[in-house]
């Protein structure tokens, strides 16, 4: 398996696997409510015209999160979606 990264490292149409967060308090919190919990599968859906927020589909959902949010999303790249 590749070396683990941040979930604003991935490109637009890959996939991780959520490993944890980088963060507690009130944005971990965020963070675990919007779906971004350890064993979750995402994928990097795209940016904003001007590249900042990014999209990520998490447990079906799609969420909108800026780079510095998703670089607290500590992930595993996968070559694809996880079945």
């Amino acid at each position: 398996m590749q070396e683990e990264s941040s979930l604003a490292a991935l490109s637009s149409g890959s996939y991780g696997l959520v490993e944890g967060l980088a963060v507690g308090g009130a944005m971990g919190c965020r963070l675990r409510d919007l779906g971004f919990l350890p064993g979750a599968s995402v994928e990097a859906l795209g940016k904003s015209p001007l590249g900042d927020p990014c999209a990520y589909r998490v447990r079906g959902t799609v969420i909108a999160l800026r780079r510095r949010d998703a670089a607290l999303v500590r992930v595993h790249p996968l070559e694809g979606p996880l079945i």
